[in-house]
Formats: structure tokens, C-alpha cells, sequence
């Protein structure tokens, strides 16, 4: 019985040794099978992250440009949109110093004419710049608008209702939606 236990014993020795022979050339072989892999591999696998990264780029870079040129767009349809603002505010002055003539009483015909020529001047500037999308604003009964009017102060009217103009004391004027002169007025309590 001894010697079948130590032939037992000697069986698992030479098995364990095989297992472990095999197990190191199973071992050198994968090292051998990554070391001619892996080169290639990780040169794969360098390359697929590159391309990810220069794709990433290239959206990145096409955002941006789409953004500018949106950017461009909206800037020049305001300046297109506001174009006329510089000159406008330049012009109304003009224009309320012509309407301040025209309410002077005058009888005689030379001081006639003269407003005769005064009121087409006027006519022509305020064509002018309603061509170009400049509107008063600013009239007796419209509704105040603090965006619009500057209340110069609050009277008492039975012609209009509460917190409507009851007088414009100067006209005010807008360029499309942006306000040029807020008109100035006085209004009901």
C-alpha cells in the first residue's frame, strides 16, 4: 500500500509538473501572440483615437463657423434694420423747428408764402423719414407707454381716461421697433 500511495504521490507530482510546463508554454505563447499584437494594435487603436478626435474637431469647427455666420446675419440685418437712426436723430430737430413755425399766425402775403414753403419743407422731411420706417409716436388719447413717452407731468382731463396722453408736448419718433425720441407728455390722472 505504500507503494501505491507513493506511486500515487510520484503521478500527481509529474502531473502537477506537466500542468505547470504547460501552463508556462501557454503563458509565453499569449505573451508571444500580444507582443505581435499588441504593436498593431495599440498602432490601431492610436489611429481610431485620432480619427475621434479630428471628427470631434471638424463639428466643433463646423458649429463655430455656422455661429459666426448666424452672428454676421443678425448684425448686418440690424445695421440694414437701424441704418437711418444716426441721421433721423439728426433730422427731428429740424423737423420740430418747422412745425414751431408753422403755428405762428402771420396775415400778410409775403409771411404766407414763406409758410407755404415752410409746410412743403416739412411735408417732404417727414416723408422722408417715413420712407425710411421712422413713425411718430406719442398722440392725444393713446394709452401711456413708459417705453415709448416720458410723462412730463399728470393732469387732470375729462377728454381722455386715466393713464392716457392728454397732451403732447413733442412728438416722439421710433425707427422700426427701436425708439429714437421718447415723445414727451403729460398725462391723465
Amino acid at each position: 500500500m505504500a507503494d501505491e500511495t507513493e506511486n500515487k504521490l510520484k503521478d500527481e507530482k509529474i502531473t502537477e509538473d506537466n500542468d505547470a510546463t504547460l501552463t508556462e508554454e501557454i503563458v509565453e505563447d499569449d505573451q508571444a501572440v500580444q507582443e505581435e499584437i499588441d504593436p498593431k494594435q495599440l498602432e490601431l487603436d492610436k489611429a481610431l483615437s485620432q480619427v475621434s478626435s479630428l471628427e470631434d474637431q471638424l463639428l466643433r469647427s463646423q458649429a463655430e463657423i455656422q455661429n459666426i455666420q448666424q452672428r454676421h446675419a443678425r448684425e448686418v440685418q440690424n445695421v440694414r434694420k437701424y441704418d437711418g437712426q444716426e441721421l433721423a436723430s439728426a433730422v427731428l430737430p429740424a423737423v420740430d423747428n418747422l412745425e414751431r413755425a408753422l403755428l405762428v399766425e402771420s396775415e400778410d402775403a409775403v409771411a404766407q408764402q414763406i409758410k407755404t414753403g415752410v409746410e412743403m419743407t416739412l411735408k417732404t422731411l417727414v416723408q422722408a423719414l417715413t420712407d425710411n420706417g421712422i413713425s411718430e409716436t406719442g398722440e392725444v388719447g393713446e394709452l401711456f407707454d413708459p417705453t415709448k413717452h416720458q410723462a412730463i407731468q399728470s393732469v387732470s382731463s375729462d377728454e381722455v381716461d386715466s393713464d392716457q396722453i392728454a397732451s403732447v408736448l413733442q412728438k416722439g419718433y421710433m425707427l422700426q421697433d427701436r425708439v429714437l425720441r421718447p415723445a414727451m407728455v403729460a398725462v391723465a390722472k
